[in-house]
Parts: C-alpha cells; structure tokens; sequence
C-alpha cells in the first residue's frame, strides 16, 4: 500500500506498516463521516455501507474504508472536511489522545504524521497492558455480578418450582372434581342412552306389528285382485266362447247360403240345357272384328283395337315379363323390372278389371312369390323350362272361346299362340298401353 505524502515534504507514512490500533482509528472516523457525506462524495465501493450503522461500517468495511482513505486524497479531504464541519475540534493532530492525534497527522498529511503514530503505538503497548488488566477486571465483575444474578435466578426459580408444584397440585385436584363429574355425567349419558334404547325397541316392534298388519291387508287385497283378474279372465273366456259361437253360426248361415246359391246355379244350368241356350255359338271374343285380327286369333297393333280387346269381358291378358320389361326399362335390375312391371299391370288390372298373369323365366335361382299383389298372377318357370313354353302352356289351357291376349315380341312364341287361337299385342304397345295408364 502507498504512502502518504507529508504537508511540507516530511517522511511518508506508510499505510501498510501502520499500527492495528492506529488502522482502527482511522476505520472509526471514516465510517462515521461515510454516513454524513452526500452520495457522489462517496467512492462507489463504499456506498453500500452508507446504510449500515457506523460501528457496523467499520467492523465489516474497514478494509474496503482504509484501501479508500489510502488510494484517495479526494476522500482523505471529504472525510477531514466533514469532521471540521460536524465535530469541529475532536479531529486534530494535537487531540490529547494519542490514536486521534496520530489518525489525523495521517489524514492532514502533516509533517509530523510519522512520529505522531509511532508516539500512538508506544502508548498503545502500555495502554494495552492497562486495558488488558482492566479488562480483567471488568471481566471479574461482570461475572461476580453474573454470579449474584444467577443466584437470584437459581432462588426466583426454585420460588417458582415451588408454586408450580403447588398450582400443579390445585390443578390435580381440580381435574379429579372435573374426571368425576364427567364420570357422572357419562353415566347418566349411558342411562339415558339405554333408555332411548328401550324406546327404540318398542317402537321396532310396534312398527314390525304395524308391518305385518299391512302386509297381511296387502295380501289379502292380493287374494282379492287375483281372483277379480280370475273372474275378468273367465268373463273374457265367455265373451270369446260367444263370439266363436256367433261367428260358427255366421259361417254356417253363409255354407247354407252357398249351398242355396249352387242349387239354384245348378237348376240355372239344367234349364240352359233343357232350353238349349248358349249352344256351339261363338263366345265374346269371338266377336271382337275391326281390330286386324285373323280368325282363330291374330296381332293387335293399334292402341285401339288394343283397348277394344280389353273391353271384352272375360278377357285373359298374358304377359312375357322378360321381354316387356327388358324393352320397357333395360337400365333397371331384374328385380326391379319384375317390381316396376308388376305394379303397372296391377293399376291396369284395377282400372279394367282383366285378368292378369305375368310370366318370367328362372323359379330356380329367383325367390320371388307365385301370387303377385292386386289381381295380378305372378308365375316363373321351373328349372329347365322357359317362360316361352309355360305360356303356350297358359294359352292352351283355356277353354276355347275364352279370348287370350299374349303381350310379346318374341316371334316364335307370338306364331305358337296365334295357331291356338290367342292374340298377340307387341311389348312396345303394351309398354304405351301402362304407361297411359
């Protein structure tokens, strides 16, 4: 650490060779003013301990403060500015204590700075014995007087261990009176607990009375309803037994009815016979004329001559599914021609009464109903038979006169019916015919 120059030219001091008493010295008079001086005339290192307490600042920056003082003649001259200002006179190379004296010889720089810090640590080796034995000293009385205090603690705490065995003893017996005045209230609780509990019981058992009171009315209206249900049930049987009884009677007045009616059909017929009617003469369809037809049967081409043939009562309208509805509506399914086809000779059969049978090929690999919905016959050839031949099958079948009206363009089967007396309409006319409606 450098040295500080004297006033007039004197020898330095040298900071690091000064006495520990003198450096304290010096700590103390810096801390104090560091506290006093405004923030910018305080080096940055030592602004943090501006907070603290001075006795604080020296004990735990004292370094941090001496580095400063030795580095630093501006705060050297802040500090000796401030104690002239604050404490005017305390700060004075002729203090009469020899530490101040030589901590401001050192601050002021003055010529004499050497001699006042060593005259300092002189008197610091002789003042130290002295302030060592009275230190002792005052060690020795602060623990006589240490001891007197403990002794008049040891006498207040035996005093207090005293009391506390005397409140502890109040205390005890309080606790017995409080123990048995809740033993007997725990016994009168235990009384009364196990007279709740008798009342508890009797109420049990009057409700379980009460109970089975209720239940024994519940069955007994059980018993009761069952046997209304048992009455209803054989009152339902009655009615039933009457209503069977009223429809066997209704079925046998309408047997007898039928029977009337075949009787008197059958007395109708022998009269016909007797009276020759209706003989070897030609049947109604026998005398569609004006519609191009050829004896014995013929083509219907015209919508027309088409209608007039389905005028004639009796007539039986025969129709090559495939066929019609392949040239009708190709771009459906089979199964949905079949179902369009159908419902369509459905509403014709409504709207004109003839009877109706469609014909398709397939009853092996088809699952399809015989019977079709409103009127219309629904048949399908069996395996290894096609549907060209069932219907030449249907045209023979009818008795002769019976008009048949086959609706094809398949020429085979349209020649093979026609030589059996049937006529034939084409699948496209038949297709406009439905489509009229």
């Amino acid at each position: 650490m450098s040295g500080t120059p004297a006033a007039d030219g004197g020898d330095p001091v040298d900071w690091s060779r000064l006495p520990d008493a003198v450096r304290g010295r010096l700590a103390d008079v810096a801390a104090a003013a560091v506290g006093g001086l405004p923030a910018t005339e305080v080096p940055v290192p030592l602004r943090r301990l501006a907070r603290f307490t001075p006795a604080k600042r020296a004990k735990l920056g004292g370094p941090a403060l001496l580095a400063e003082l030795a580095s630093s003649t501006v705060f050297r001259t802040a500090v000796v500015a401030w104690w002239d200002e604050h404490r005017p006179g305390e700060l004075a190379p002729a203090s009469d204590d020899a530490l101040t004296a030589a901590a401001a010889a050192v601050l002021v720089g003055d010529a004499a700075a050497a001699d006042a810090v060593a005259a300092a640590a002189r008197r610091g080796d002789v003042g130290e014995l002295r302030a060592e034995r009275d230190a002792a000293l005052s060690r020795v009385d602060k623990l006589t007087t240490e001891l007197e205090r403990l002794r008049g603690e040891l006498g207040e705490a035996r005093e207090q261990a005293r009391s506390a065995g005397e409140q502890r003893d109040a205390e005890y017996q309080q606790l017995r009176r409080r123990v048995s005045e809740q033993g007997a209230k725990l016994r009168a609780a235990i009384d009364g607990r196990e007279a709740a509990d008798r009342v508890v019981e009797e109420v049990r058992a009057a409700a379980a009375a009460d109970l089975a009171t209720a239940r024994a009315d519940a069955d007994r209206e059980r018993a009761r309803a069952e046997q209304e249900r048992r009455r209803a049930d054989r009152a339902a049987a009655e009615v039933a037994a009457a209503r069977q009884a009223a429809r066997e009677a209704r079925q046998a007045d309408e047997v007898r009815l039928g029977l009337l009616v075949d009787t008197l059909g059958g007395a109708v017929a022998g009269l016909r016979r007797e009276l020759a009617l209706g003989g070897g003469g030609p049947r109604p369809g026998d005398l569609v004329t004006g519609a191009g037809t050829a004896a014995g049967g013929g083509a219907v081409d015209g919508l027309a001559a088409l209608d007039a043939l389905l005028a004639v009562p009796t007539v039986h309208l025969v129709v090559d599914g495939y066929n019609v509805s392949k040239t009708g509506y190709p771009e459906l399914t089979l199964a949905d021609q079949r179902t369009r086809l159908v419902g369509q000779l459905a509403a014709l059969a409504a709207r004109t009464g003839v009877e109706v049978t469609v014909v398709f090929d397939g009853a092996g690999v088809v699952a399809a109903p015989v019977r079709g919905s409103r009127g219309v016959r629904v048949l399908f050839s069996d395996k290894g038979v096609i549907a060209d031949d069932v219907i030449r099958s249907l045209v023979a079948a009818e008795p002769q006169g019976r008009p048949v009206l086959v609706a094809t363009s398949d020429g085979a089967v349209v020649r093979s019916v026609q030589r059996s007396g049937a006529y034939t309409v084409p699948s496209t006319a038949i297709l406009t015919r439905l489509v009229r409606g």
